[in-house]
């Protein structure tokens, strides 16, 4: 098994770095088990991406993580329901279920858990088919929605006993009240409930988007509700399914362990998700507030160093404090994440920003940089050009030039004599991080 992980980790390392690879490695083979993550799989993936879903399962498997997976069956049920010629009526947006519904969503349910686990089965992944005795659970209004079920209670013991023996758990989401009557539970609450009783490390959806879309239909690569909530719930474009689940997401977070967060991808792209710090889709995160200071009033210069110290690996220069007209610094509440804003020939430039090793891929970088541009129409900065974040630099920067071993960026400029001005004043500033071996990048 070391051997096939080794390998593992090689493959990976042509989606990240190999540093990055180890590190999400070691962080999710600190948790038990039972608490890596539990998988949400849609009807629609198992209809149209099972391969996928299966390759990227069995490459979880075989570096020794056990993921949950509670997958779902609408589709799959509405065609069977047509093919049988059995109509249903929907209330409140739900499927009412009839005793005739429910024969057939049994049958559907069944046949779905066994075609994933024979698949994975066929790549060599063990795998244990759980299709009901998990969720307990009573009726939610048997008057209006007939056999519909909300989770009272979940037995652990068929995931632990399925994990315990080498097998990946596969659920679905069928209930059984005390008395052993089935129950229809929906699979996205089956998987919330799921995830509150074993407060997992990841929680993950896996849907044919690959992730929340903006209002370009761009995936959002990361949401740390503390700081974007109230401003997506804000965003006209933000409606129907996609704002619900935001707020479903938001919260089942708040009542997980801080440490547990969620992923919303596609099956192709779930490795690169898990194991580098850009991902492929959405990470959520309840995360924490970005704190604006004017200058550095109300700064803790002392935590501001030592965090800029870690970032770059190198600490700032003598007097860096006294030398600098600071207009903004930016930090997240933990002292984690920065960005200081300085005031050049007036017009901001953005002297430092940085992110710790340990809360790289939370997001906090992301939401640091949304925050800034937000309230800093026109900014300007310099990186070394070997720094490995300038592609993204360039993504987001409206112009740049390249002298010697700076490339200058800018956004928001009015004209060439601005631009000018700024590759002129950024060009010609000296270092504020005293030296090392190798260099580093400075913005």
């Amino acid at each position: 098994m070391k051997e096939t992980r080794n390998t593992i980790v090689r493959l990976l390392s042509n989606i990240g770095s190999r540093k990055e690879v180890e590190q999400y490695l070691k962080r999710f083979s600190s948790v038990e088990s039972t608490r890596f993550a539990v998988v949400k799989v849609g009807g629609a993936i198992l209809r149209d991406d099972l391969e996928n879903l299966v390759s990227s399962l069995s490459f979880l498997y075989r570096v020794g993580l056990y993921p949950i997976v509670i997958h779902g069956g609408g589709v799959q049920l509405n065609e069977a329901l047509d093919a049988e010629g059995i109509e249903t009526e929907r209330v409140d947006g739900m499927r009412v279920t009839s005793p005739e519904v429910l024969e057939v969503a049994r049958k559907v349910f069944q046949r779905e858990n066994w075609r994933l686990v024979e698949a994975l089965e066929e790549l060599g992944t063990r795998a244990r088919p759980i299709p009901s005795g998990v969720f307990q659970a009573d009726f939610m209004d048997e008057e209006r929605f007939g056999l519909v079920g909300e989770v009272t209670d979940i037995d652990l013991d068929p995931i632990r006993s399925s994990i315990r023996s080498g097998h990946l758990p596969i659920l679905s989401s069928l209930g059984e009240t005390p008395g052993g009557q089935i129950l229809n539970v929906n699979a996205d609450v089956a998987a919330n409930k799921l995830a509150l009783r074993i407060e997992p490390f990841k929680i993950i959806f896996l849907t044919g988007t690959g992730g929340l879309l903006d209002n370009y239909g761009r995936i959002i690569p990361s949401v740390n509700l503390a700081e974007d909530f109230d401003h997506l719930m804000n965003q006209d474009w933000v409606q129907g399914g996609m704002r619900l689940k935001i707020q479903q997401i938001n919260s089942l977070l708040n009542e997980l362990p801080l440490s547990s967060s969620v992923s919303i991808t596609n099956p192709e792209h779930l490795a690169k998700e898990l194991f580098t710090h850009r991902g492929s889709g959405t990470l959520v995160r309840r995360g924490e507030q970005i704190l604006c200071h004017d200058g550095m009033d109300g700064v803790d210069r002392e935590n501001l160093s030592e965090l800029i110290a870690a970032c770059f690996g190198r600490p700032l220069t003598d007097n860096y404090f006294d030398k600098k007209s600071f207009y903004r610094t930016y930090v997240s509440e933990s002292y984690r994440a920065t960005a200081v804003l300085t005031q050049e020939g007036g017009i901001p430039y953005l002297d430092k920003i940085g992110v710790t090793e340990e809360a790289q891929g939370e997001g906090l970088g992301g939401s640091i940089w949304l925050r800034m541009k937000d309230e800093n129409p026109k900014l300007f900065w310099r990186s070394r050009v070997e720094n490995p974040i300038n592609g993204w630099y360039f993504e987001e920067a409206q112009g740049s030039f390249r002298q010697g071993k700076w490339v200058v960026f800018w956004y928001g400029m009015e004209s060439f004599e601005e631009m000018k001005q700024c590759v002129d004043t950024a060009l010609d500033m000296p270092e504020t991080l005293l030296p090392r071996e190798g260099g580093g990048g400075e913005a």
